[in-house]
């Protein structure tokens, strides 16, 4: 069971852009790395652009599972794992971390924030305590 991404995407009119992501591509080859991480980044991206507010899904990809949750007010969370990973915890963790942002980051950032711009750095550590497979305790 393992997790490659998660991320938090606004879903605008008429784009959808990235406002902060982490990676774990240490399971692939160091050559591999940055084509697998642009690859997770756009079908996040293309996921979120495909659904509606208010949603949520898991979508097959290649040998991935993506999760994804789209909120009303536009904020959405994505979670790329392997099939194995129960989708349950995903869509947990997915609702911890958007609600996590939204108390961290100003609505007003939203729109216009970049993965440079938006100061929010508990991504990395949702993404290592969830990667066995089960939430903490």
């Amino acid at each position: 069971m393992r997790l490659y991404s998660l991320s938090v995407l606004y879903k605008g009119d008429p784009k959808v852009h990235l406002l902060k992501a982490a990676f774990d591509v240490s399971s692939f080859s160091f050559f591999q790395r940055s084509s697998v991480q642009e690859f997770l980044t756009f079908t996040s991206q293309l996921i979120v652009e495909r659904s509606q507010l208010g949603t949520r899904a898991s979508v097959k990809e290649q040998e991935y599972l993506c999760h994804v949750h789209v909120r009303s007010d536009s904020l959405a969370g994505v979670v790329v794992a392997d099939a194995e990973y129960p989708p349950r915890v995903c869509f947990t963790l997915l609702d911890k971390v958007l609600e996590d942002f939204s108390r961290q980051v100003p609505r007003i950032e939203w729109p216009s924030g970049s993965p440079g711009t938006v100061s929010y750095s508990a991504l990395d550590e949702y993404l290592s305590k969830y990667q066995v497979g089960l939430p903490p305790r």
